[in-house]
């Protein structure tokens, strides 16, 4: 009886332990890729949704066999949360919120010509100072482009190959950015704010 009582609490724990690991993937996994790159976080996708998977099939053996219910509505209650929670709108949301000044303070040097392209290879790409360089995903690079008598700029919150990013867009007259604009091919344009929009392009 006893051990069968620590196996039902060991399942319950490893149940709970497998939820969170889930949903602090869905809440860190821009800031993972960032860091570790998109190759690197197949493996630890593989390893998070496995491991959630394992003890999922775990929890319904033990509903069937031992009448322990207490993981398995863990489990499902997560399913849910995957299903209905907006992850990335919200960390884009608390990004955009809590970033916004810094983003408008950057907007003004270029503006005013104490941020210029500075990268040789891309006239287009400004390398941020180092205080700025968290506003954009992958490097702390703008893309900057002239629109009539101010600029369009580009922050990544996300940098993939080619044309598969996304990012915050600065615009001075509050026109939405064409679907092309920063080279890419945005399948979603989104307006956060009065001058600022959501592209993605993938």
């Amino acid at each position: 009886m006893v051990g069968e009582e620590m196996k039902r609490n060991r399942l319950l724990y490893l149940s709970i332990f497998s939820s969170v690991l889930v949903i602090l993937y869905m809440f860190f996994q821009w800031k993972l890729i960032d860091i570790i790159t998109e190759f690197l976080m197949f493996p630890v996708l593989l390893l998070v949704f496995g491991f959630f998977i394992f003890i999922t099939v775990l929890a319904i053996i033990s509903l069937f066999k031992n009448k322990t219910w207490k993981p398995i509505v863990i489990q499902v209650i997560t399913i849910l949360l995957l299903f209905i929670v907006p992850f990335n709108q919200i960390i884009l949301d608390i990004d955009f919120k809590l970033n916004k000044s810094e983003r408008n303070q950057v907007v003004k040097m270029v503006e005013n010509g104490e941020l210029r392209p500075n990268i040789s290879h891309n006239s287009s790409l400004l390398q941020l100072p180092k205080k700025y360089e968290h506003l954009s995903i992958g490097g702390g690079e703008i893309v900057v482009e002239k629109s009539g008598d101010g600029y369009n700029i580009l922050f990544f919150t996300y940098r993939g190959i080619l044309d598969n990013f996304s990012g915050f867009v600065y615009t001075p007259n509050d026109q939405k950015p064409s679907k092309n604009a920063f080279d890419g091919d945005f399948k979603a344009i989104d307006k956060m704010e009065k001058n600022w929009y959501f592209v993605g392009s993938y």
